[in-house]
């Protein structure tokens, strides 16, 4: 029978010497990590091995590893938060961990039960909790990945796989902090399509965009807003969901809109929560939220008619990302900001509403899971 994954019989191997915590002016996201990392083997035969922490450290790999050759890969994004009554948290980690599977299901690798591998993930964290950052906008980013380690040159399912997990005290995602972006919107290269991988956190995803970003960055933009079909439907901005706030000339009404889980949108678990508490908190004779396609014209002809209010990207990262320029055709689709500040007001206040959650300032359904005090 095959084992699954269970977090009972982990075995720890502590650094001789723990590091000390950098200040939060030197943590720039993804580039310093925590003393010890996660490993779990899998094999078809035998199912899920013993997971061990141990110092954090180079991967030991075959060069025939499918992971290299045919992207066997995919990953997580998640982050514990040091909370303001001295507790670490982790926001609703059970929502990565269904994606993870789903993911993993998509390009044949092996399914495990979301709760022992939080467990395990909890385990690690207290490792290093001294190395999470305190402060709103500081936190531990936590990267579980999934690779497919078969030794092979053939094309197949994989009968062996790697699951590990890293750690990373992050500050915000971008050097500028809260600042809204400039983004050119793109139909020259396409993130996704109908029928495939769009909605599963697949490393074979992320590659393709850097080109298209890298050529927008040349023309003075931050990231790309990706563009699908002829009719030119927004899909999302950089490896963000994306968010327009319209509001009607006529009725005064706002409406709040993101393009819909068709298949081709990641299944954000930012994008989930801020519909979600938009629906909870917002009066619907004042509000509709929508998940429905919005098309780069359609965002033109509100801006020239003074209906476009706000836009902005969400992700685990950086939370929301304000916006407030589009190029588009060598024009500019202004959008407004509020006076001497970088974002929209409901763009403001989503991320506090979501950052209250993660600090521990408020509850709301259980999304904030404490798994440790320090």
């Amino acid at each position: 029978m095959s084992a699954p994954l269970d977090a009972s019989k982990i075995v720890i191997t502590p650094v001789a010497t723990p590091s000390k915590p950098l200040s939060n002016d030197k943590l720039i996201f993804g580039k310093t990590f925590t003393d010890h990392m996660l490993t779990v083997e899998w094999t078809k035969e035998k199912g899920w091995d013993i997971p061990h922490i141990k110092p954090y450290g180079p991967l030991c790999l075959d060069p025939s590893a499918v992971v290299f050759h045919y992207a066997f890969e995919l990953f997580e994004g998640m982050k514990a938060y040091r909370t303001e009554d001295n507790k670490i948290a982790l926001f609703r980690p059970e929502m990565n961990m269904k994606r993870m599977n789903k993911s993993a299901s998509r390009i044949m690798l092996p399914n495990f039960d979301g709760e022992e591998l939080i467990k395990l993930i909890t385990r690690l964290i207290e490792q290093d909790k001294h190395l999470i950052p305190e402060g709103q906008g500081y936190s531990l980013y936590i990267r579980p990945t999934l690779i497919g380690t078969t030794t092979t040159l053939g094309v197949a399912p994989p009968d062996r796989a790697l699951l590990f997990v890293i750690c990373s005290p992050v500050g915000p995602y971008y050097k500028t902090g809260f600042k809204a972006v400039r983004l050119e919107a793109t139909d020259h290269a396409t993130r996704a399509w109908p029928g495939g991988c769009g909605d599963k956190k697949l490393g074979a995803n992320y590659a393709p965009c850097i080109l298209p970003q890298v050529q927008a960055a040349e023309r003075g933009y931050q990231q790309n807003l990706w563009l699908f079909g002829p009719e030119k439907n927004v899909t999302e901005v950089g490896t963000m969901n994306c968010f327009f706030v319209f509001k009607e000339s006529a009725t005064g009404k706002k409406e709040l809109v993101t393009a819909p889980l068709d298949g081709t949108i990641l299944e954000g678990v930012t994008r989930d929560s801020i519909l979600t508490l938009a629906r909870t908190r917002l009066d619907p004779k004042e509000w509709t939220v929508s998940e429905r396609y919005c098309t780069i014209n359609e965002v033109k002809e509100k801006a020239k008619r003074g209906e476009l209010v706000e836009a902005f990207g969400s992700g685990t990262a950086a939370i929301v990302s304000p916006i407030k320029e589009i190029g588009w055709k060598e024009e500019s689709i202004d959008i407004p900001l509020l006076p001497g500040e970088q974002s929209g007001e409901f763009t403001k206040l989503v991320a506090q509403w979501i950052g209250n959650i993660q600090y521990g300032k408020e509850q709301f359904e259980n999304w904030s899971r404490i798994i440790a005090e320090l």
